[in-house]
């Protein structure tokens, strides 16, 4: 068998805009765009490429678009003339030439997943010895006024999604209003799962969880600041809701942090936090180890990055939760292959080799394109 050239020639960044079909509100921001960066590695055999993806959120990660084209030239620098198949001393090469920047970090980490498992001729999730399964993600509802979220909980509900996610952290006694009205709307069978994206004092925290213990909640996300650890720490020791840290964890190093200070029961990884596929796989081993639940959870990414994040699921058992609905809030999708909603909220990933996708050319020709080789 001839042996495929799997040395770097030449790496392209590619920034794009993609509308939301309407604002996304939270605690931290209101987001109308996926402002988003694509990564694409070339090798020299020209049949073998790997695509990524990076979703910046300014507020969350600390990146912006533009931060991420001019470190992402940096890493592609490092990147060009090396060999595919050399993964630990690529990712050394990465991690060690700057701090942080995680989220343009997982678009590399990304490609270079895709690339090996290509090289192997398998589906992503087998080269991480996963095994094939349905998720069903969630749909998000965003803050707005109590009267207006039930009626769009009930809207996703009647669509076939069985499980619900809803922003909050805004007016403590106006988050528990909206979640007696949104249990109310979604009746007793539909899952409901919440999210304060850091928008609450501990105590607020606490009065919230506890008025609404009653309706029935699978866990809270980040009802505090994310650098708050011993507020978490308390919130956790005393909720009767389960909480599970987001902002507060983005490498293993905060998810051994989370477990030996004991600041939440649950994770909820995402790639954009973690640097990546390679450091996520770290923080579910330290999961596994402590019994801690995991869900996978996204930005705004297209299919790209949540194709990724769908053979990460598919290859670890502690992800039950499935986060998972950035490409239905888009009004355009400019992905080829990769993972396929199904009735629904059921996501389909692909039998091909690496994350089993491409992008479409006429929507690349569009864009502005920055090569390094």
């Amino acid at each position: 068998m001839i042996s495929r050239k799997s040395r770097i020639r030449k790496i392209t960044l590619y920034p794009f805009d993609i509308r939301l079909k309407q604002p996304f509100v939270i605690s931290l921001e209101t987001i109308t765009h996926a402002r988003n960066v694509l990564v694409h590695i070339q090798c020299e055999d020209p049949d073998l490429y790997g695509w990524g993806e990076a979703s910046p959120y300014q507020t969350i990660q600390g990146e912006t678009r533009d931060t991420q084209l001019m470190i992402g030239k940096g890493i592609a620098k490092l990147l060009v003339g090396q060999d595919t198949k050399e993964h630990e001393l690529n990712a050394r090469r990465i991690n060690q030439s700057l701090a942080f920047n995680y989220c343009i970090k997982s678009a590399f980490d990304m490609a270079l997943y895709d690339i090996l498992a290509r090289l192997e001729g398998r589906p992503l999730y087998q080269y991480l010895n996963g095994k094939r399964k349905i998720l069903r993600t969630d749909m998000t509802v965003g803050i707005a006024k109590p009267e207006e979220m039930a009626p769009s909980a009930r809207a996703y509900i009647e669509q076939g999604f069985t499980e619900i996610k809803i922003k909050l952290g805004k007016d403590p006694d106006e988050d528990i209003e909206r979640m007696v009205r949104v249990r109310e709307a979604a009746g007793p069978r539909i899952k409901l799962r919440i999210d304060a994206n850091q928008g609450w004092d501990p105590s607020s925290a606490l009065r919230v969880l506890q008025a609404i213990q009653p309706l029935d909640l699978e866990h809270c996300e980040q009802p505090v600041a994310a650098k708050n650890l011993t507020g978490m720490q308390a919130v956790n020791r005393a909720s009767p809701i389960p909480i599970m840290a987001d902002e507060s964890l983005f490498d293993a190093y905060d998810a051994s942090t989370l477990i030996r200070m004991q600041a939440c029961s649950q994770f909820n990884i995402k790639l954009g936090k973690s640097g990546g596929i390679r450091e996520a796989l770290k923080i579910l081993d330290l999961a596994e180890e402590a019994g801690i639940a995991c869900q996978v959870g996204c930005f705004s990414e297209s299919r790209l990055g949540i194709t990724a994040l769908c053979h990460l699921a598919m290859a670890r058992d502690s992800i039950v939760y499935y986060d998972m609905d950035s490409p239905l809030m888009l009004s355009e999708d400019p992905v080829i292959g990769g993972v396929v909603y199904q009735n629904t909220n059921e996501m389909h990933c692909p039998d091909l080799p690496g994350l089993g996708l491409d992008l479409d050319p006429l929507f690349l020709k569009n864009l502005t394109r920055i090569e390094i080789d």
